[in-house]
């Protein structure tokens, strides 16, 4: 069967060809006869309440130049679509949340939007993985100064970033003794009125932070381990990490297991963990990475699995 997918992402002229995992879902859906509507949040409008959007069409093909063809934008419903998939990258600010509060309002309509608009305002990336305690490293989130340098005390070094950052951002380390503790207390805290979170620094950082991509509560069998360059403690791509390829460990898929129903109970359907040594540190859900360089190593059809997953979840509203 044949689907119309809209997408709302940024920009298709600003987006990286080598390594965009937007762009695999959308070869991917060609690659299955569908159409494909590209759109941005400012594309995206209330009408006689309905969610509206100024949607492109648009073909890709990453071998070729130009590498992407755009028919005329049209406007239409969201709800005439079949499914939308939210690709929009961070920030997490006060525009993205209002662009949730729209495309809930066509997932009313009867569109399959993925992720769910409310799971995605509900499951901050670093709050959300604290609900599986069992899984992550000692850790506490505060506003408070004394609350943090306590727990530096007992951990001897940690790892303390903000609750909204992405890609690496404003991520420090700090051992026992270090100068540099309360102006880095009052930047992040922004002087004790912005919660934060401090991790105990895991050393097994240097084998890489692995992402590991979850299609339905369910686990792609190799993570990308994104190993810190040299004198780098973030191993994020972004911050100039080096991806490797690497198979889950009995423990990788302890953890999937943990958090699978959760997500899938969430409608959370695309989602990336990130995991150092045994321990989950995140949970992606906004505009996870890394499809292509899994793809290119193992020989994967991540996106390709992800359409998949998107049409048996169009079948079962069709029963």
């Amino acid at each position: 069967m044949s689907y119309r997918i809209g997408i709302v992402m940024d920009p298709l002229q600003g987006l990286n060809t080598k390594k965009d995992s937007t762009l695999a879902m959308m070869v991917a859906a060609q690659t299955r006869g569908w159409q494909v509507l590209a759109m941005t949040p400012a594309d995206l409008f209330i009408r006689e309440g309905f969610c509206m959007a100024r949607a492109t069409p648009v073909r890709v093909a990453l071998d070729q130049q130009p590498w992407f063809q755009a028919d005329a934008p049209c406007v239409l419903p969201l709800h005439e679509l079949d499914a939308v998939l939210m690709r929009k990258d961070p920030p997490f600010d006060t525009d993205y949340i209002y662009t949730t509060y729209l495309l809930e309002m066509a997932e009313s309509a009867g569109t399959l939007v993925i992720n769910r608009p409310h799971s995605l305002r509900d499951c901050n990336e670093k709050l959300f993985a604290v609900q599986f305690p069992q899984c992550c490293p000692p850790l506490v989130v505060s506003s408070s100064a004394a609350v943090i340098r306590e727990f530096l005390a007992e951990q001897g070094d940690i790892v303390v970033k903000p609750l909204h950052g992405m890609g690496g951002q404003s991520i420090f380390r700090i051992r026992q003794g270090d100068p540099n503790v309360s102006v880095i207390m009052e930047t992040l805290t922004h002087h004790g009125q912005t919660l934060v979170m401090a991790q105990r620094y895991l050393p097994e950082i240097r084998q890489g932070d692995k992402r590991i991509l979850m299609i339905d509560g369910e686990p792609v069998p190799y993570a990308l381990a994104r190993i810190p360059g040299e004198g780098e403690t973030r191993g994020n791509l972004a911050a100039g990490g080096t991806g490797k390829a690497v198979p889950l460990s009995d423990r990788d898929r302890w953890i999937c297991g943990q958090v699978g129903p959760e997500l899938r109970r969430r409608g959370l359907w695309f989602v990336g963990l990130d995991v150092i040594g045994d321990y989950l540190t995140e949970i992606n859900v906004t505009s996870p990475t890394c499809i292509r360089e899994l793809d290119a190593q193992c020989g994967l059809d991540i996106g390709g699995q992800f359409m998949d997953c998107i049409a048996t979840l169009l079948d079962q509203r069709t029963r």
